[in-house]
C-alpha cells in the first residue's frame, strides 16, 4: 500500500470527533460545504484534499499546517517520520528537483507568471492557479511547479528550472538553487567519497573560474 495513504490512516484513526471537527472548519475555504457535511472520518477528509491536489506525498505542507492548529504533537511525529523516509528512499535527482521547487517557492513571488511561461504552461493553466489560490502567492509558484513536473513527467530535471529562471533573468534565484545543488553533491561526496570522483574533476564551483 502507498506509504502516504497509510500515514492518512494512521492520522485519521488518531483523530478524536472534535479533532474531526475543527479540521473540517479549517478546511472551510477550500472544500465545498457539501463534502464537509459528508466526511465522516479524517481519512474522508484528505481523500478529498487528494483529489483536489491540495494534499499529496510531495505536498504535505497542508497537512503539517492542520496537525499543527490541533497541537497533536504525536500526529505530527507520524508526518515526521514519514517526511523523513521519503527523503531518504528518494534518488537524489529527485532530492534535488524538490529542493529546487522549494528554494522557487521561496523566492520567486510576484513574477510566478514570467516563470510560468518559460515552463511553457499554458495562459488558461495559470489563470486556473491563480483562481485556486487567489491571496497566497507561495501556494500559486507551488502549483505552478506541480503543474509544470506533472506536464514534463521524466523530463523534469533541475536545469531546466534554472535554464527557465535566467530565461525570464531571475538570476538570483537561479544562483541560489546551483549553489544548494554544488553543497548537495560536495554532501553526497563526503558521504561517499568514491562516487563523484569524474565528477568532482569535471566540474567546477558556481562563480569559480
Amino acid at each position: 500500500m502507498d506509504p502516504f495513504l497509510v500515514l492518512l490512516h494512521s492520522v485519521s484513526v488518531g483523530l478524536s470527533s472534535s479533532d474531526l471537527t475543527q479540521l473540517k472548519f479549517l478546511c472551510r475555504n477550500r472544500v465545498s460545504k457539501r463534502k464537509l457535511e459528508l466526511a465522516q472520518s479524517g481519512l474522508d477528509l484528505f481523500t478529498v484534499l487528494l483529489e483536489q491536489n491540495e494534499l499529496s506525498a510531495e505536498r504535505t505542507a497542508l497537512l503539517r499546517e492542520l496537525l499543527g492548529s490541533l497541537r497533536r504533537e504525536d500526529l505530527l511525529c507520524l508526518l515526521d517520520d514519514f517526511e523523513r523516509g521519503a527523503e531518504a528512499g528518494a534518488a537524489p535527482e529527485e532530492r534535488d528537483l524538490r529542493a529546487a521547487m522549494e528554494i522557487i517557492c521561496d523566492n520567486v513571488g510576484k513574477d510566478w507568471k514570467r516563470l510560468a511561461r518559460r515552463l511553457r504552461v499554458s495562459e488558461i493553466k495559470i489563470e486556473a492557479i491563480e483562481e485556486k489560490y487567489p491571496r497566497n502567492l507561495v501556494e500559486q509558484v507551488r502549483e505552478l511547479l506541480r503543474v509544470w513536473k506533472n506536464s514534463a513527467r521524466e523530463d523534469a530535471a533541475v536545469s531546466c528550472l534554472v535554464s527557465a529562471l535566467r530565461g525570464c533573468q531571475l538570476n538570483v534565484v537561479a544562483d541560489l538553487i546551483e549553489e544548494d545543488q554544488w553543497a548537495q553533491a560536495r554532501q553526497r561526496r563526503s558521504a561517499n567519497p568514491g562516487s563523484l570522483m569524474a565528477w568532482d574533476s569535471g566540474s567546477a564551483a558556481p562563480g569559480a573560474s
